[in-house]
């Protein structure tokens, strides 16, 4: 490809990703807002209006993977009727009841993404969200095993070690767990679950020095399962 072009192209396609992670911020809560508006008005058809729906995961982001609770008086006929019928709601990707387990058993990628990790990290540019290009392999291997769990929700973790300033090691892990959420995305793994986080020195390895250099990673957590339904959030528009 001529050099030029292929400058182009990688311009045009950072400026579609830019755009795309704008529009997903903007159009998301209006998105998921007109899904609780239809889940409540089916919840209602069914007989649940004793049913809350609770469109926010455990950490406050908006989901359309909504939890149900209440509804004890009802019968169990009526609040398995309910729970079929939000589940229909197009664009809602599952449902969970509250004080239902979501994260047991055990996932198989949990493990599967622990264990590639276990002698390697990924690795950025120092003091940097740059990711660095010998991780990019590693990143395709992480991608691969997340993949089964596409439809739970995704915490991608960052962590720091214990030297410098506090608040600039939180944005930097924030940053660099950000970088490596993009870099999924770009993998196939549905923007909508996965969430990025970062917690800086906070957390050191267990029996580690909090400032060794190896309390710099990223950790990844299934935090919730269910199952998935291709929606516009996840899935790009006509090209």
């Amino acid at each position: 490809m001529n050099p030029r072009r292929a400058s182009i192209v990688a311009v045009g396609a950072a400026v579609s990703l830019a755009l795309s992670f704008i529009a997903t911020r903007i159009e998301g809560p209006d998105f998921v807002g007109g899904l609780e508006r239809d889940a409540i008005a089916v919840r209602d058809a069914a007989g649940g209006r004793g049913v809350v729906l609770t469109f926010r995961d455990r950490y406050g982001w908006i989901t359309r993977h909504p939890i149900l609770s209440g509804g004890l008086a009802l019968d169990d006929a009526t609040r398995t009727r309910v729970a079929a019928a939000v589940a229909e709601v197009p664009g809602i990707g599952g449902i969970t009841w509250a004080g239902q387990d979501t994260a047991s058993p055990r996932l198989r990628c949990q493990d599967d993404v622990e264990a590639i990790l276990a002698s390697r990290s990924i690795r950025f540019t120092e003091a940097s969200a740059q990711i660095d290009p010998a991780s990019v392999r590693l990143l395709d291997e992480v991608a691969q095993a997340l993949r089964p769990c596409v439809g739970s929700i995704i915490a991608v973790t960052g962590h720091t070690d214990s030297g410098g300033i506090p608040e600039a090691n939180v944005a930097l892990s924030r940053a660099r767990a950000e970088a490596v959420r993009w870099a999924l995305i770009g993998r196939g793994i549905p923007a909508d679950g996965l969430r990025a986080t970062g917690v800086g020195s906070k957390r050191p390895i267990e029996g580690l020095d909090p400032h060794d250099p190896a309390n710099r990673r990223i950790e990844f957590s299934v935090i919730a399962s269910a199952p998935v339904k291709p929606t516009p959030i996840d899935t790009p528009g006509p090209s």
